[in-house]
């Protein structure tokens, strides 16, 4: 049992200062993720990986009610925290771009932004929900992939599968999406 299981089993059983032991030995794992993600922002962004990192690990933290089943489960859950942020930012600057009444307010470098427009980003997500009904490990591939950046042999190491599953996984989710999309911008 690697030492990140059995902090995460502590976690689960209440220790307190498990979680404080935890935080250290993901950190480093958690900041490259985000550091691949934000790398592939357009210039000139302000916003850092560890905004993001850090978001991510207080949502991880502040939920009781999460039982970790491993460092893959843990890992995996980070990926869909990060991927959720980042919708939660597109989704903020596609309201406001519609001149929702949004107060102004200071940005923070917690406030994300996504290299992607917020339209495709809202689109693939909406289809990504869409493809997790008909075919779950393809749409975790793409969550793994498109939201955490991360690489094929990462993903394959997550999930438990070869490199080529991930790559079969990954052609497939994409034309899926690609087809979702397309046929929603028609409607």
């Amino acid at each position: 049992m690697s030492e990140v299981t059995r902090l995460l089993d502590a976690v689960e059983r209440g220790e307190s200062q498990a979680a404080e032991e935890l935080l250290p030995l993901v950190y480093g794992e958690l900041r490259r993720l985000a550091a691949v993600r934000m790398a592939a922002e357009k210039p000139g962004q302000t916003l850092q990986a560890t905004a993001l990192v850090h978001e991510a690990w207080l949502r991880l933290a502040g939920n009781d009610h999460q039982q970790w089943r491993g460092r893959t489960h843990f890992f995996r859950a980070a990926a869909e925290a990060m991927r959720r942020i980042l919708i939660d930012r597109a989704r903020s600057k596609a309201a406001a771009k519609r001149g929702d009444a949004v107060p102004l307010e200071e940005l923070h470098e917690s406030r994300l932004v996504m290299r992607a427009p917020e339209s495709e980003a809202l689109a693939v997500n909406e289809a990504l929900d869409e493809l997790s009904d008909t075919d779950p490990v393809a749409a975790q591939v793409v969550k793994l992939r498109y939201f955490a950046g991360m690489t094929v042999p990462e993903i394959a190491q997550v999930l438990g599968v070869s490199e080529r599953t991930v790559h079969r996984n990954w052609a497939y989710a994409r034309s899926w999406l690609k087809g979702a999309i397309r046929d929603g911008e028609t409607v």
